[in-house]
């Protein structure tokens, strides 16, 4: 049982140092890449980083922990995404890493439930362009409240409810 243990762990520390390197020359260009989608977003100056961190032991998921943090504009300090303030910096941030690695990829069907909370006008108008980007290869599905980002569709389904003495009842 020792040796089988031995030859395990050994086959996990070869596999997970793969993975390693792997994330050292990713985590820089998924940075880049989803900075460079925020501009577009209405977040100019943003910037995505991703850091990485050795673990004290190795986990499941490898060697390292993973850390995405955000700066939602110029000037300002990068932080853990959990903690952006913003709903809607929160949301494009969200559009722009599903933007970015839905073209690296082959999910066929994408879900956003309203991506656009806390957005309004141009920017708006944007998320709905990107999200109709997004749809030019693959099926894309998003629950919106917006104007400007329905427009942008192929197809449009409205669902609202509908309340009687009785029920209550979605159509």
């Amino acid at each position: 049982l020792e040796a089988a243990e031995q030859q395990a762990q050994a086959a996990y520390l070869k596999e997970a140092q793969t993975i390693s390197k792997a994330r050292a020359v990713a985590a820089p260009k998924l940075a880049q890449a989803i900075t460079q989608a925020m501009q577009g977003l209405g977040m100019q100056g943003g910037r995505f980083e991703v850091q990485l961190h050795k673990a004290e032991h190795p986990t499941q998921s490898g060697l390292e922990e993973v850390q995405f943090l955000v700066a939602g504009h110029a000037g300002s300090t990068p932080r853990p995404v959990g903690k952006v303030a913003s709903g809607g910096e929160l949301s494009r941030i969200a559009l722009a890493i599903a933007v970015t690695t839905s073209q690296l990829g082959s999910a066929q069907t994408l879900i956003f439930d309203e991506v656009d909370s806390g957005i309004g006008g141009a920017i708006a108008e944007v998320v709905g362009r990107k999200l109709r980007e997004l749809g030019g290869a693959r099926q894309v599905l998003c629950v919106t409240h917006l104007p400007q980002v329905a427009a942008q569709a192929r197809e449009q389904v409205a669902v609202h409810k509908v309340a009687s003495d009785t029920s209550t009842r979605t159509v």
